[in-house]
């Protein structure tokens, strides 16, 4: 009798040990003040993106490589279809230093148009978390990889494989304007070990057109950054 009391208890305490956790998943997932939260969000960021569509902006761009600047380009963006068409205004390569032979300043040439490239290619992949999709964030939720912390007249979200899998989102968002703060990310671009980190800060038009003010991107593996600034926003 004694063996059959000591077989049965691991199972009672392993049933009261996963009860709450289970429980707390289902308040999570059932909850209808996030539901509305998400919703709001959702409707701020569609009305915002139709507000977006009348402006056209200065969006200049400069990548670096170990903190030199080679590179700054400048865009003019306008909304078409939804997506951005950027049409470049200048673009100002840094000169190279000294006397260089003919071969030797071709092979610089060349691999610094390799690391514009590279840039090129993680300012593509900010743009993924600057301007999400808004169902993305739904669908997120449902999956279970969004979680809210509340802050001072903030909340964040902080979302697990957004745009890629294992990659992280902090997405700060206005309470009052359900709008974009700031978005902090770890994410990577094609194989995880190539690590890209992404900081962005979120400003208003006049009119409260909420607009990505400045990004900082950063390649890790190529010790690249991209600095974006996006400024002159006008009424089309």
């Amino acid at each position: 009798m004694g063996e059959l009391r000591m077989c049965r208890i691991p199972v009672i305490v392993g049933v009261s040990f996963v009860t709450p956790l289970l429980t707390s998943l289902l308040v999570f997932a059932q909850n209808p003040q996030l539901e509305e939260k998400l919703m709001a969000i959702k409707q701020a960021q569609v009305a915002n993106k139709q507000r977006l569509a009348q402006y056209t902006w200065t969006e200049t761009e400069s990548i670096s490589i170990k903190g030199e600047v080679k590179d700054t380009k400048i865009y003019q963006v306008q909304m078409v279809n939804g997506q951005q068409q950027k049409t470049e205004v200048s673009d100002q390569k840094a000169q190279q230093g000294g006397r260089e032979g003919r071969l030797k300043e071709h092979v610089i040439e060349k691999k610094t148009e390799e690391y514009e490239q590279y840039g090129q290619q993680i300012a593509a992949l900010a743009k993924q978390y600057t301007t999400p999709d808004p169902d993305r964030l739904i669908q997120a939720k449902q999956q279970g990889n969004l979680s809210f912390v509340p802050g001072s007249g903030t909340v964040s979200l902080v979302i697990k494989s957004f745009a890629k899998p294992n990659d992280q989102v902090t997405l700060t968002i206005s309470e009052q304007t359900h709008s974009p703060v700031n978005v902090r990310v770890q994410s990577y671009l094609d194989d995880p070990n190539d690590a890209v980190t992404i900081s962005a800060e979120f400003a208003q038009s006049p009119d409260g057109t909420n607009h990505v003010q400045s990004t900082l991107i950063n390649g890790e593996s190529k010790k690249i950054t991209v600095n974006e600034q996006n400024s002159n926003y006008q009424m089309r």
